[in-house]
């Protein structure tokens, strides 16, 4: 994950101060909880493109030597790999 939790948890309060403000929600308890639950959401939204990316890996670790020896790029390799488990699954990255 390329974001820091603290980044994502002034986010998550920026994001329900602006929602409560604005009227946008009706929320009984306390902000503190509503916050933990966004945060939860965005850390688990970005923690799918690392998940991906490790088993784009782990798919690739076997074909390593198959790639060295046909002189493939394994940077270019694992772009392609993504992309196609990413159109495969209708992931937004």
């Amino acid at each position: 994950m390329r974001i820091t939790k603290e980044f994502i948890e002034t986010l998550s309060k920026r994001i329900v101060r602006s929602l409560i403000d604005k009227d946008l929600i009706i929320w009984e308890e306390t902000t503190d909880k509503l916050e933990t639950i966004v945060s939860g959401i965005i850390t688990e939204d970005l923690m799918v493109e690392d998940l991906l990316n490790e088993e784009v890996k782990t798919l690739l670790e076997s074909k390593t030597e198959e790639y060295e020896r046909s002189m493939m790029d394994y940077g270019r390799v694992f772009q392609m790999v993504k992309s196609k488990l990413v159109r495969e699954r209708g992931l937004i990255l």
